[in-house]
């Protein structure tokens, strides 16, 4: 059943012809409507193979900063989406599902997180680039994993900092560089459910293995790891690396990616610590599907929107970290 008003508003589809060719389909409609489609390493094979390019959320909001289509079509997640439309105001920014949360950006509440910061003074807030616009609205410079470390150490040992949302990244973070930056006690789902257990039941199987984590894991795990890095960074690892065999402690879905630069070696996800199942999927990455790329393509919908007053301060703190980057060379 429709609801109606989405029948009012006019999202309503027609059902998609059987043996329809959607990768095809999907290239005619980029091309025809100048569209691009940006997909991010975690959502399935066929949706990577059919974007036009495939990154981390650094990649993906630089490529969005700079890209001259007149729609920008966000496989990934809401806030992916809002960071587009932030960055392009004036471009139509869609998402193939409105459902397709993140549930380290809803483990912190704007009101919540806005009352924390006002009760710090003197404190500069960095905030993880997984927030809603309205957390990044408070925000001093943005982050991702792969350049926090970076951003971080930019700023002067005595700066009082708060780094929200993830715990487990800003605790990595203060490990590494020696700070003691207030930390947000939010995280995501999927890095959550890693545990040393079943790490060290894999390596068990596979004494040869490398383990790549991705630093949203828990501090115990990252102890585990030999490799610990941003999903960029965990890929141009193990394109490098003499290693021939790696157990991958983050979304599986960066193994599609993984497996097609380095088809000559093995790539073992690392399973969550409360299923049998042999790999850990963000469901909500999973809600981006061929067939409703092709209709979000075909009906421009659904649409992302960002408040005018939200993305007027949203957009400092992106293009804060956007210019931090380049000036440390960490994007190109």
């Amino acid at each position: 059943m429709v609801k109606q008003e989405w029948k009012d508003a006019g999202y309503v589809t027609e059902p998609i012809p059987a043996g329809l060719d959607l990768a095809a389909e999907i290239r005619r409609l980029c091309k025809e409507k100048n569209a691009v489609v940006l997909a991010h390493y975690y959502t399935i094979g066929a949706i990577q193979d059919v974007a036009d390019f495939v990154g981390d959320s650094l990649a993906l909001a630089q490529k969005a900063s700079r890209t001259d289509a007149d729609i920008i079509v966000m496989c990934g997640v809401n806030f992916m989406a809002e960071t587009d439309k932030i960055l392009c105001p004036d471009k139509k920014v869609l998402l193939p599902d409105l459902g397709s949360h993140c549930s380290l950006a809803e483990s912190c509440p704007a009101d919540q997180f806005e009352a924390f910061v006002k009760a710090h003074p003197g404190y500069k807030v960095l905030s993880y680039v997984n927030t809603t616009a309205a957390v990044k609205a408070l925000t001093d410079v943005v982050v991702t994993s792969g350049n926090a470390r970076e951003i971080v150490e930019s700023f002067p040992p005595d700066q009082k900092l708060i780094f929200g949302p993830d715990y487990n990244l800003g605790a990595y973070i203060n490990s590494v560089t020696g700070r003691n930056m207030l930390l947000w006690h939010g995280a995501c789902d999927v890095h959550e459910r890693f545990s040393v257990e079943k790490i060290v039941a894999l390596k068990a199987q596979h004494p040869n293995a490398e383990i790549l984590a991705h630093p949203e894991c828990k501090g115990a795990v990252l102890k585990a790891a030999d490799y610990v890095g941003s999903t960029a960074a965990l890929l141009r690892h193990a394109k490098e690396s003499d290693c021939r065999e790696f157990l991958v402690a983050t979304e599986s879905g960066i193994l599609h990616e993984m497996q097609k630069s380095c088809p000559d070696k093995t790539f073992i996800p690392v399973p969550p610590d409360d299923s049998t199942c042999a790999c850990n999927e963000c469901s909500y990455m999973r809600l981006n599907t061929m067939a409703k790329l092709y209709n979000c393509l075909k009906y421009e919908w659904p649409e992302i929107s960002v408040s005018r007053e939200t993305a007027a301060k949203a957009v400092k703190p992106i293009e804060r970290m956007l210019e931090i980057s380049r000036k440390l060379n960490l994007v190109k």
